[in-house]
Protein backbone atom coordinates (compact mmCIF):
# COMPACT_ATOMS: atom_id res chain seq x y z
CA UNK A 1 0.00 0.00 0.00
CA UNK A 2 1.24 3.53 -0.70
CA UNK A 3 2.55 5.78 2.03
CA UNK A 4 -0.15 8.35 1.37
CA UNK A 5 -3.70 8.36 -0.02
CA UNK A 6 -4.13 10.53 -3.11
CA UNK A 7 -7.24 12.56 -3.87
CA UNK A 8 -9.14 10.92 -6.72
CA UNK A 9 -8.67 14.00 -8.92
CA UNK A 10 -4.87 13.50 -8.77
CA UNK A 11 -5.31 9.83 -9.61
CA UNK A 12 -7.38 10.71 -12.66
CA UNK A 13 -4.69 13.15 -13.75
CA UNK A 14 -2.06 10.45 -13.21
CA UNK A 15 -3.94 8.01 -15.47
CA UNK A 16 -4.21 10.75 -18.11
CA UNK A 17 -0.47 11.47 -17.93
CA UNK A 18 0.25 7.75 -18.05
CA UNK A 19 -1.55 7.59 -21.43
CA UNK A 20 0.78 10.30 -22.78
CA UNK A 21 3.94 8.40 -21.77
CA UNK A 22 4.93 10.87 -19.01
CA UNK A 23 7.58 9.42 -16.68
CA UNK A 24 6.87 8.66 -13.03
CA UNK A 25 9.46 11.25 -12.00
CA UNK A 26 7.72 14.05 -13.92
CA UNK A 27 4.34 12.91 -12.65
CA UNK A 28 5.62 13.13 -9.09
CA UNK A 29 6.97 16.64 -9.69
CA UNK A 30 3.80 17.84 -11.42
CA UNK A 31 1.41 16.36 -8.85
CA UNK A 32 3.56 17.26 -5.83
CA UNK A 33 3.72 13.73 -4.40
CA UNK A 34 6.44 11.22 -3.67
CA UNK A 35 7.71 8.99 -6.50
CA UNK A 36 6.99 5.93 -4.36
CA UNK A 37 3.34 6.97 -4.16
CA UNK A 38 3.18 7.48 -7.92
CA UNK A 39 4.76 4.06 -8.48
CA UNK A 40 2.29 2.38 -6.16
CA UNK A 41 -0.74 4.02 -7.82
CA UNK A 42 0.55 3.26 -11.30
CA UNK A 43 0.92 -0.40 -10.30
CA UNK A 44 -2.60 -0.51 -8.97
CA UNK A 45 -3.94 1.24 -12.08
CA UNK A 46 -2.18 -1.26 -14.27
CA UNK A 47 -3.57 -4.19 -12.29
CA UNK A 48 -7.08 -2.71 -12.53
CA UNK A 49 -6.69 -2.22 -16.29
CA UNK A 50 -7.35 1.50 -16.16
CA UNK A 51 -6.98 3.43 -19.40
CA UNK A 52 -7.67 7.01 -20.39
CA UNK A 53 -10.39 8.16 -20.75
CA UNK A 54 -11.88 6.43 -17.75
CA UNK A 55 -15.23 4.62 -18.22
CA UNK A 56 -18.37 6.54 -17.30
CA UNK A 57 -19.08 3.98 -14.57
CA UNK A 58 -15.99 5.24 -12.71
CA UNK A 59 -17.22 8.85 -12.44
CA UNK A 60 -18.08 8.03 -8.83
CA UNK A 61 -14.99 8.42 -6.63
CA UNK A 62 -16.18 5.57 -4.39
CA UNK A 63 -16.31 3.12 -7.31
CA UNK A 64 -12.84 4.18 -8.52
CA UNK A 65 -11.34 3.82 -5.05
CA UNK A 66 -12.93 0.38 -4.60
CA UNK A 67 -11.36 -0.73 -7.90
CA UNK A 68 -7.89 0.43 -6.86
CA UNK A 69 -8.09 -0.76 -3.24
CA UNK A 70 -10.24 -3.91 -3.25
CA UNK A 71 -8.81 -4.95 0.10
CA UNK A 72 -10.15 -1.78 1.73
CA UNK A 73 -13.55 -2.20 0.06
CA UNK A 74 -13.81 -5.73 1.45
CA UNK A 75 -12.86 -4.45 4.87
CA UNK A 76 -15.35 -1.57 4.77
CA UNK A 77 -18.19 -3.85 3.72
CA UNK A 78 -17.70 -5.66 7.01
CA UNK A 79 -18.08 -2.46 9.02
CA UNK A 80 -21.53 -1.68 10.48
CA UNK A 81 -23.33 0.94 8.38
CA UNK A 82 -24.90 3.83 10.33
CA UNK A 83 -28.60 4.59 9.95
CA UNK A 84 -28.06 7.63 7.75
CA UNK A 85 -31.75 8.63 7.76
CA UNK A 86 -31.68 8.75 11.57
CA UNK A 87 -28.41 10.70 11.47
CA UNK A 88 -30.02 13.24 9.12
CA UNK A 89 -32.99 13.71 11.45
CA UNK A 90 -30.80 13.97 14.54
CA UNK A 91 -28.72 16.72 12.91
CA UNK A 92 -31.89 18.84 12.78
CA UNK A 93 -31.94 18.97 16.56
CA UNK A 94 -30.47 22.09 18.10
CA UNK A 95 -26.87 21.57 19.26
CA UNK A 96 -26.44 18.12 17.68
CA UNK A 97 -23.22 17.76 15.63
CA UNK A 98 -21.69 15.07 13.42
CA UNK A 99 -18.89 14.65 15.96
CA UNK A 100 -21.40 13.77 18.69
CA UNK A 101 -23.32 11.36 16.45
CA UNK A 102 -20.08 9.68 15.34
CA UNK A 103 -19.01 9.15 18.94
CA UNK A 104 -22.40 7.59 19.73
CA UNK A 105 -22.09 5.40 16.61
CA UNK A 106 -18.59 4.18 17.58
CA UNK A 107 -19.77 3.43 21.12
CA UNK A 108 -22.41 1.05 19.74
CA UNK A 109 -20.62 -0.32 16.65
CA UNK A 110 -17.28 -2.03 17.24
CA UNK A 111 -14.89 -1.53 14.34
CA UNK A 112 -16.98 1.27 12.87
CA UNK A 113 -15.82 3.97 10.49
CA UNK A 114 -13.33 6.62 11.49
CA UNK A 115 -14.71 10.16 11.79
CA UNK A 116 -13.46 11.30 8.36
CA UNK A 117 -15.00 8.23 6.66
CA UNK A 118 -18.20 8.74 8.65
CA UNK A 119 -18.51 12.32 7.33
CA UNK A 120 -17.60 11.33 3.75
CA UNK A 121 -20.16 8.53 3.65
CA UNK A 122 -22.87 10.74 5.12
CA UNK A 123 -22.12 13.35 2.44
CA UNK A 124 -22.43 10.64 -0.24
CA UNK A 125 -25.77 9.50 1.21
CA UNK A 126 -27.03 13.07 1.46
CA UNK A 127 -26.29 13.74 -2.22
CA UNK A 128 -28.94 11.20 -3.14
CA UNK A 129 -31.68 13.26 -1.51
CA UNK A 130 -33.87 15.67 -3.42
CA UNK A 131 -32.52 19.22 -3.57
CA UNK A 132 -35.15 20.44 -1.13
CA UNK A 133 -34.23 17.72 1.34
CA UNK A 134 -30.54 18.57 1.21
CA UNK A 135 -31.04 22.08 2.54
CA UNK A 136 -30.08 22.44 6.17
CA UNK A 137 -33.31 23.31 7.99
CA UNK A 138 -32.99 23.01 11.74
CA UNK A 139 -36.05 21.77 13.60
CA UNK A 140 -38.28 24.61 14.76
CA UNK A 141 -36.35 27.21 12.79
CA UNK A 142 -38.39 28.05 9.65
CA UNK A 143 -41.95 28.01 8.37
CA UNK A 144 -42.13 28.51 4.59
CA UNK A 145 -45.37 30.08 3.31
CA UNK A 146 -46.80 30.79 -0.13
CA UNK A 147 -49.89 30.60 -2.34
CA UNK A 148 -50.17 27.90 -4.99
CA UNK A 149 -50.13 28.89 -8.63
CA UNK A 150 -52.85 26.42 -9.66
CA UNK A 151 -56.30 26.45 -8.12
CA UNK A 152 -59.66 24.73 -8.02
CA UNK A 153 -62.87 25.92 -9.67
CA UNK A 154 -65.83 26.19 -7.29
CA UNK A 155 -69.13 26.10 -9.20
CA UNK A 156 -72.28 27.86 -7.98
CA UNK A 157 -75.04 25.22 -8.29
CA UNK A 158 -77.68 27.87 -8.99
CA UNK A 159 -75.99 29.99 -11.65
CA UNK A 160 -73.21 27.69 -12.82
CA UNK A 161 -70.75 30.54 -12.22
CA UNK A 162 -67.16 29.44 -11.55
CA UNK A 163 -64.89 31.02 -9.00
CA UNK A 164 -61.24 30.03 -8.74
CA UNK A 165 -59.93 29.11 -5.28
CA UNK A 166 -56.22 28.75 -4.63
CA UNK A 167 -54.25 27.12 -1.86
CA UNK A 168 -52.35 28.75 0.98
CA UNK A 169 -49.51 26.43 1.96
CA UNK A 170 -47.27 26.49 5.02
CA UNK A 171 -44.53 23.92 5.56
CA UNK A 172 -42.10 23.46 8.45
CA UNK A 173 -38.50 23.25 7.33
CA UNK A 174 -37.36 20.59 9.76
CA UNK A 175 -40.04 17.93 9.22
CA UNK A 176 -41.87 19.04 6.10
CA UNK A 177 -45.22 18.93 7.96
CA UNK A 178 -47.61 20.77 5.65
CA UNK A 179 -50.71 22.90 6.25
CA UNK A 180 -53.08 23.60 3.35
CA UNK A 181 -56.06 25.99 3.26
CA UNK A 182 -58.30 27.03 0.38
CA UNK A 183 -58.81 30.78 -0.15
CA UNK A 184 -60.31 33.05 -2.77
CA UNK A 185 -57.72 35.85 -2.69
CA UNK A 186 -54.20 36.83 -1.63
CA UNK A 187 -55.24 39.90 0.37
CA UNK A 188 -53.55 40.95 3.58
CA UNK A 189 -56.48 39.87 5.83
CA UNK A 190 -56.48 36.43 4.15
CA UNK A 191 -52.69 36.17 4.44
CA UNK A 192 -52.64 36.92 8.18
CA UNK A 193 -55.67 34.72 8.93
CA UNK A 194 -54.02 31.74 7.19
CA UNK A 195 -50.83 32.24 9.22
CA UNK A 196 -52.85 32.13 12.44
CA UNK A 197 -54.61 28.94 11.31
CA UNK A 198 -51.32 27.31 10.26
CA UNK A 199 -49.65 28.05 13.60
CA UNK A 200 -52.67 26.66 15.44
CA UNK A 201 -52.44 23.51 13.31
CA UNK A 202 -48.73 23.09 14.10
CA UNK A 203 -49.37 23.83 17.77
CA UNK A 204 -46.33 26.08 18.08
CA UNK A 205 -44.28 28.87 16.55
CA UNK A 206 -41.01 28.61 14.56
CA UNK A 207 -38.28 31.23 14.74
CA UNK A 208 -38.72 32.51 11.16
CA UNK A 209 -41.53 33.05 8.66
CA UNK A 210 -40.13 32.70 5.13
CA UNK A 211 -42.57 34.05 2.51
CA UNK A 212 -42.01 34.89 -1.11
CA UNK A 213 -41.94 38.59 -2.05
CA UNK A 214 -45.70 38.82 -2.56
CA UNK A 215 -47.55 42.07 -1.92
CA UNK A 216 -49.27 40.89 1.27
CA UNK A 217 -45.88 40.28 2.91
CA UNK A 218 -43.46 42.81 1.41
CA UNK A 219 -44.11 46.47 0.58
CA UNK A 220 -40.77 46.99 -1.20
CA UNK A 221 -38.81 43.91 -2.34
CA UNK A 222 -35.06 44.19 -1.98
CA UNK A 223 -32.36 41.53 -2.01
CA UNK A 224 -30.66 42.90 1.09
CA UNK A 225 -33.26 44.90 3.07
CA UNK A 226 -36.86 44.17 1.97
CA UNK A 227 -39.46 46.45 3.54
CA UNK A 228 -41.88 44.17 5.39
CA UNK A 229 -45.56 45.07 5.40
CA UNK A 230 -46.32 46.66 8.78
CA UNK A 231 -49.29 44.40 9.52
CA UNK A 232 -47.26 41.29 8.62
CA UNK A 233 -44.38 42.46 10.82
CA UNK A 234 -46.94 43.05 13.59
CA UNK A 235 -48.15 39.46 13.15
CA UNK A 236 -44.63 38.05 13.41
CA UNK A 237 -43.90 40.19 16.47
CA UNK A 238 -47.09 39.02 18.19
CA UNK A 239 -45.89 35.41 17.89
CA UNK A 240 -42.28 36.22 18.80
CA UNK A 241 -41.05 35.32 15.31
CA UNK A 242 -39.26 37.17 12.54
CA UNK A 243 -40.45 37.58 8.93
CA UNK A 244 -37.54 36.94 6.56
CA UNK A 245 -38.63 36.93 2.87
CA UNK A 246 -36.80 34.75 0.38
CA UNK A 247 -34.31 36.62 -1.78
CA UNK A 248 -35.61 37.91 -5.10
CA UNK A 249 -34.92 35.47 -7.96
CA UNK A 250 -33.39 32.90 -5.57
CA UNK A 251 -35.71 29.88 -5.92
CA UNK A 252 -33.62 27.65 -3.67
CA UNK A 253 -34.44 29.94 -0.74
CA UNK A 254 -38.04 28.76 -0.98
CA UNK A 255 -37.50 25.29 -2.47
CA UNK A 256 -39.15 23.65 0.55
CA UNK A 257 -42.49 25.37 0.00
CA UNK A 258 -42.29 24.93 -3.77
CA UNK A 259 -41.93 21.20 -3.20
CA UNK A 260 -44.91 21.34 -0.82
CA UNK A 261 -46.94 23.19 -3.48
CA UNK A 262 -46.10 20.44 -5.97
CA UNK A 263 -47.12 17.74 -3.50
CA UNK A 264 -50.37 19.57 -2.72
CA UNK A 265 -51.17 19.74 -6.41
CA UNK A 266 -50.45 16.01 -6.84
CA UNK A 267 -52.06 14.61 -3.70
CA UNK A 268 -54.88 17.13 -3.14
CA UNK A 269 -55.93 19.04 -6.27
CA UNK A 270 -55.39 16.06 -8.57
CA UNK A 271 -57.45 13.82 -6.29
CA UNK A 272 -60.31 16.34 -6.29
CA UNK A 273 -60.28 16.97 -10.02
CA UNK A 274 -63.46 14.96 -10.69
CA UNK A 275 -65.42 16.32 -7.73
CA UNK A 276 -67.86 19.20 -8.11
CA UNK A 277 -67.77 21.40 -5.02
CA UNK A 278 -70.01 24.43 -4.59
CA UNK A 279 -68.42 26.41 -1.72
CA UNK A 280 -65.14 27.20 -0.02
CA UNK A 281 -66.38 25.36 3.08
CA UNK A 282 -66.97 22.18 1.07
CA UNK A 283 -63.53 22.48 -0.50
CA UNK A 284 -61.94 22.90 2.94
CA UNK A 285 -63.74 19.81 4.25
CA UNK A 286 -62.46 17.84 1.25
CA UNK A 287 -58.88 19.10 1.69
CA UNK A 288 -58.49 18.26 5.40
CA UNK A 289 -58.37 14.42 5.13
CA UNK A 290 -56.12 14.64 2.05
CA UNK A 291 -53.75 16.93 3.94
CA UNK A 292 -53.57 14.44 6.79
CA UNK A 293 -52.96 11.61 4.32
CA UNK A 294 -50.08 13.61 2.79
CA UNK A 295 -48.53 14.26 6.20
CA UNK A 296 -48.85 10.59 7.16
CA UNK A 297 -47.34 9.18 3.97
CA UNK A 298 -44.05 7.39 4.65
CA UNK A 299 -41.11 9.01 2.85
CA UNK A 300 -39.00 6.24 1.31
CA UNK A 301 -35.64 7.80 2.05
CA UNK A 302 -36.36 8.36 5.74
CA UNK A 303 -38.69 5.44 6.37
CA UNK A 304 -40.92 7.84 8.34
CA UNK A 305 -43.79 10.19 7.62
CA UNK A 306 -43.73 13.94 8.00
CA UNK A 307 -45.99 13.60 11.01
CA UNK A 308 -43.60 11.16 12.69
CA UNK A 309 -40.60 13.42 12.03
CA UNK A 310 -42.59 16.39 13.34
CA UNK A 311 -43.48 14.59 16.56
CA UNK A 312 -39.75 14.09 17.15
CA UNK A 313 -37.79 16.31 17.10
CA UNK A 314 -39.56 19.37 15.60
CA UNK A 315 -42.63 19.56 17.83
CA UNK A 316 -40.50 20.09 20.93
CA UNK A 317 -38.40 22.73 19.17
CA UNK A 318 -41.36 25.02 18.39
CA UNK A 319 -42.09 27.90 20.72
CA UNK A 320 -45.45 27.89 22.54
CA UNK A 321 -48.37 29.81 21.08
CA UNK A 322 -49.24 33.10 22.85
CA UNK A 323 -52.39 33.17 25.06
CA UNK A 324 -54.35 35.09 22.41
CA UNK A 325 -54.34 34.75 18.64
CA UNK A 326 -53.20 37.68 16.52
CA UNK A 327 -55.93 40.24 15.82
CA UNK A 328 -55.84 41.72 12.33
CA UNK A 329 -55.02 45.43 12.33
CA UNK A 330 -54.71 48.15 9.69
CA UNK A 331 -51.96 50.76 10.00
CA UNK A 332 -52.21 54.37 8.82
CA UNK A 333 -50.48 57.69 9.42
CA UNK A 334 -51.63 61.25 10.03
CA UNK A 335 -50.35 64.66 11.08
CA UNK A 336 -52.05 65.83 14.28
CA UNK A 337 -54.11 68.97 13.39
CA UNK A 338 -54.76 71.99 15.60
CA UNK A 339 -57.90 70.43 17.06
CA UNK A 340 -55.78 67.42 18.26
CA UNK A 341 -58.17 64.87 16.69
CA UNK A 342 -57.10 62.38 13.98
CA UNK A 343 -59.51 60.75 11.55
CA UNK A 344 -59.93 56.98 11.23
CA UNK A 345 -62.74 55.73 9.02
CA UNK A 346 -64.76 58.96 9.18
CA UNK A 347 -64.58 59.23 12.99
CA UNK A 348 -62.27 61.58 14.90
CA UNK A 349 -60.24 60.46 17.90
CA UNK A 350 -58.36 62.72 20.29
CA UNK A 351 -54.63 62.61 21.05
CA UNK A 352 -52.71 64.65 23.65
CA UNK A 353 -52.90 68.30 22.54
CA UNK A 354 -49.13 68.75 22.86
CA UNK A 355 -48.67 66.45 19.82
CA UNK A 356 -50.17 69.01 17.45
CA UNK A 357 -48.01 69.15 14.30
CA UNK A 358 -46.38 65.74 14.85
CA UNK A 359 -46.92 62.61 12.74
CA UNK A 360 -48.51 59.66 14.49
CA UNK A 361 -49.46 56.11 13.47
CA UNK A 362 -52.90 54.60 13.95
CA UNK A 363 -53.36 50.87 14.51
CA UNK A 364 -56.99 49.98 13.91
CA UNK A 365 -58.55 46.64 14.85
CA UNK A 366 -62.21 45.60 14.84
CA UNK A 367 -62.64 46.88 18.39
CA UNK A 368 -59.90 49.42 19.09
CA UNK A 369 -57.97 52.38 17.68
CA UNK A 370 -54.44 52.80 19.05
CA UNK A 371 -52.41 55.91 18.30
CA UNK A 372 -48.62 55.66 18.51
CA UNK A 373 -45.78 58.15 18.37
CA UNK A 374 -42.44 56.56 17.48
CA UNK A 375 -43.80 53.10 18.45
CA UNK A 376 -45.02 54.37 21.84
CA UNK A 377 -48.76 54.32 22.46
CA UNK A 378 -50.08 57.79 23.31
CA UNK A 379 -53.82 57.19 23.02
CA UNK A 380 -56.32 54.35 22.79
CA UNK A 381 -60.03 54.52 21.99
CA UNK A 382 -62.86 52.09 21.44
CA UNK A 383 -63.49 51.97 17.70
CA UNK A 384 -66.60 53.79 16.46
CA UNK A 385 -68.21 53.00 13.10
CA UNK A 386 -70.33 56.16 12.97
CA UNK A 387 -69.22 59.67 12.15
CA UNK A 388 -68.52 62.10 14.96
CA UNK A 389 -65.73 62.45 17.47
CA UNK A 390 -64.36 60.76 20.59
CA UNK A 391 -62.49 62.99 23.02
CA UNK A 392 -60.53 61.98 26.08
CA UNK A 393 -60.61 64.80 28.63
CA UNK A 394 -56.97 64.08 29.55
CA UNK A 395 -55.96 65.02 26.01
CA UNK A 396 -57.44 68.53 26.24
CA UNK A 397 -55.53 71.66 27.24
CA UNK A 398 -56.49 73.24 30.57
CA UNK A 399 -58.56 75.98 28.93
CA UNK A 400 -60.62 73.42 27.04
CA UNK A 401 -61.10 71.22 30.09
CA UNK A 402 -62.49 74.23 31.94
CA UNK A 403 -65.32 74.33 29.42
CA UNK A 404 -65.76 70.54 29.33
CA UNK A 405 -68.84 70.86 31.55
CA UNK A 406 -70.54 72.88 28.83
CA UNK A 407 -72.57 71.03 26.24
CA UNK A 408 -74.07 72.42 22.99
CA UNK A 409 -77.53 72.40 24.57
CA UNK A 410 -76.34 74.36 27.63
CA UNK A 411 -74.53 76.92 25.44
CA UNK A 412 -77.69 77.40 23.35
CA UNK A 413 -79.82 77.70 26.49
CA UNK A 414 -77.53 80.38 27.90
CA UNK A 415 -77.52 82.24 24.61
CA UNK A 416 -81.33 82.09 24.52
CA UNK A 417 -81.49 84.15 27.73
CA UNK A 418 -80.02 87.08 25.79
CA UNK A 419 -82.48 86.71 22.91
CA UNK A 420 -83.81 84.35 20.27
CA UNK A 421 -81.40 85.59 17.58
CA UNK A 422 -78.47 85.08 19.91
CA UNK A 423 -79.57 81.44 20.38
CA UNK A 424 -79.84 80.99 16.59
CA UNK A 425 -76.32 82.34 16.08
CA UNK A 426 -74.90 80.07 18.82
CA UNK A 427 -76.65 76.97 17.46
CA UNK A 428 -75.43 77.67 13.91
CA UNK A 429 -71.82 78.15 15.04
CA UNK A 430 -71.83 74.85 16.94
CA UNK A 431 -73.44 72.95 14.06
CA UNK A 432 -70.88 74.22 11.55
CA UNK A 433 -67.88 73.06 13.59
CA UNK A 434 -66.38 69.63 13.03
CA UNK A 435 -66.25 69.33 16.82
CA UNK A 436 -68.79 71.44 18.79
CA UNK A 437 -66.11 72.19 21.39
CA UNK A 438 -64.33 74.26 18.74
CA UNK A 439 -67.26 76.73 18.77
CA UNK A 440 -67.59 77.11 22.54
CA UNK A 441 -65.15 80.02 22.85
CA UNK A 442 -66.78 81.91 20.00
CA UNK A 443 -70.27 81.44 21.50
CA UNK A 444 -69.12 82.44 25.00
CA UNK A 445 -67.49 85.58 23.56
CA UNK A 446 -70.74 86.58 21.79
CA UNK A 447 -72.81 86.00 24.92
CA UNK A 448 -70.42 88.16 26.97
CA UNK A 449 -70.91 91.06 24.52
CA UNK A 450 -74.29 91.50 26.25
CA UNK A 451 -72.46 92.57 29.40
CA UNK A 452 -70.91 95.51 27.52
CA UNK A 453 -73.63 96.52 25.04
CA UNK A 454 -76.76 95.11 26.62
CA UNK A 455 -78.78 92.06 25.58
CA UNK A 456 -81.22 94.09 23.43
CA UNK A 457 -78.44 95.48 21.23
CA UNK A 458 -76.74 92.04 21.17
CA UNK A 459 -79.96 90.37 20.00
CA UNK A 460 -80.41 93.06 17.30
CA UNK A 461 -76.85 92.56 16.11
CA UNK A 462 -77.38 88.79 15.98
CA UNK A 463 -80.57 89.32 14.00
CA UNK A 464 -78.56 91.32 11.45
CA UNK A 465 -75.89 88.55 11.51
CA UNK A 466 -78.53 85.96 10.62
CA UNK A 467 -79.69 88.10 7.69
CA UNK A 468 -76.11 88.51 6.46
CA UNK A 469 -75.08 84.90 7.32
CA UNK A 470 -72.20 86.36 9.31
CA UNK A 471 -71.90 83.82 12.12
CA UNK A 472 -68.76 84.86 13.96
CA UNK A 473 -67.72 86.76 17.05
CA UNK A 474 -65.74 89.30 15.00
CA UNK A 475 -68.70 90.21 12.76
CA UNK A 476 -71.14 90.72 15.64
CA UNK A 477 -68.60 92.64 17.73
CA UNK A 478 -67.94 94.98 14.75
CA UNK A 479 -71.66 95.64 14.31
CA UNK A 480 -72.03 96.65 17.96
CA UNK A 481 -68.87 98.73 17.95
CA UNK A 482 -70.03 100.67 14.84
CA UNK A 483 -73.65 100.95 16.02
CA UNK A 484 -74.90 99.07 12.95
CA UNK A 485 -77.25 97.04 15.15
CA UNK A 486 -79.35 100.28 15.56
CA UNK A 487 -80.03 100.68 11.85
CA UNK A 488 -82.86 99.04 10.02
CA UNK A 489 -82.19 97.22 6.74
CA UNK A 490 -82.70 100.30 4.52
CA UNK A 491 -80.52 102.50 6.68
CA UNK A 492 -77.83 99.86 6.83
CA UNK A 493 -77.85 99.67 3.06
CA UNK A 494 -77.84 103.45 2.66
CA UNK A 495 -74.94 103.78 5.05
CA UNK A 496 -72.73 101.81 2.77
CA UNK A 497 -70.07 104.00 1.08
CA UNK A 498 -70.51 104.83 -2.63
CA UNK A 499 -68.37 102.50 -4.74
CA UNK A 500 -68.49 101.25 -8.29
CA UNK A 501 -68.61 97.64 -7.16
CA UNK A 502 -71.61 98.22 -4.84
CA UNK A 503 -74.80 97.96 -6.92
CA UNK A 504 -77.51 98.37 -4.31
CA UNK A 505 -80.92 96.69 -4.03
CA UNK A 506 -82.42 98.55 -7.07
CA UNK A 507 -79.91 96.84 -9.36
CA UNK A 508 -81.62 93.46 -8.86
CA UNK A 509 -85.11 94.87 -9.61
CA UNK A 510 -84.34 95.84 -13.22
Amino acid sequence: MSAERLPMRKLREMVRLMSTGTSARKMAQGLGVARSTVADYLRRAEQAGLRWPLPAALDDDTALEALLFPENATEERKRPEPDWARICLELKRKGVTKQLLWEEYRAQAEGGYQYSQFCDRYAQWEKQLHVTMRQDHRAGEKMFVDFSGDGYDIVDPGTGEKRRAKLFIAVLGGSGLTYVEAVFDESLPTWTRCHVNALNYFGGVPELFVPDNLRAAVDQPNRYEPLINRTYADLASHYGALAMPARVRKPRDKAKVEQAVLLAQRWILAVLRHRRLSSLVELGEAIDPLMEKLNNRVMRKFGKSRREIFDSPEKQALRPLPPHAFEYAVWSRAMVPRDYHVAVGGHYYSVPYNLVGQQVEMRTTAACVEILLRNRRVASHQRQDSSGNTTDEAHMPAAHRAHREWTPSRIEEWAGRAGGSVAIVARTILERKKHPQQGYQSCLGIIRLGNKYGNDRLNAACERAVELQAFSYRSIEAMLRNNRDKLDADEASASLPAHGNVRGADYYLN
